[in-house]
Parts: structure tokens; C-alpha cells; sequence
């Protein structure tokens, strides 16, 4: 009885998918490999998160740089102040 049931639930299912064949096959070449390249070109495409993450590294290694040099150069800056007095 478990079994009758579990294979009649299926049938709407296969119908679906049946009915959504058709439309496929409905529509032309050129419109499938449109959708496909789509969705490849979707899947591949890099997320804003991730450009987002690179420009944000590339900004702090910059002002990490900057920083570095700024103090290596500068003359005016005193990181020792008692070595003035003596």
C-alpha cells in the first residue's frame, strides 16, 4: 500500500517535466544556446563580493606602502623624543 502511494505521487512530477520538454523543444536552436551561454556566463561571472575584496586589498597594501615611506622620509618626524634633550 506504502508503495502504491509513493509511486503516485511521482505522476504529476513526470507530467510536469514533460509538459516543460515540449516548450523546450518548442523554441529554436538560437533561443537554447542564448539561455545556455547565459547561464554559463552567470555562473563564471566573479560576484561583487569578490571585486569588492581585491579593491579593497590593493587599497590597504597602497596606504601600507605610503605609510611606510612617509615615515622612512619625513625628518620632521620624532619617534624618539629623548634623544633631543641629551
Amino acid at each position: 500500500m506504502g508503495r502504491k502511494d509513493a509511486s503516485a505521487s511521482k505522476i504529476p512530477i513526470d507530467h510536469y517535466r514533460k509538459q516543460i520538454g515540449k516548450q523546450d523543444y518548442k523554441k529554436t536552436k538560437s533561443v537554447l544556446k542564448a539561455t545556455r551561454l547565459k547561464a554559463e556566463a552567470k555562473k563564471t561571472a566573479p560576484g561583487i563580493k569578490d571585486v569588492t575584496l581585491i579593491v579593497v586589498a590593493i587599497l590597504i597594501l597602497l596606504v601600507a606602502v605610503y605609510g611606510f615611506f612617509y615615515l622612512k622620509f619625513n625628518t620632521d618626524v620624532d619617534l624618539d623624543p629623548e634623544l633631543d634633550k641629551n
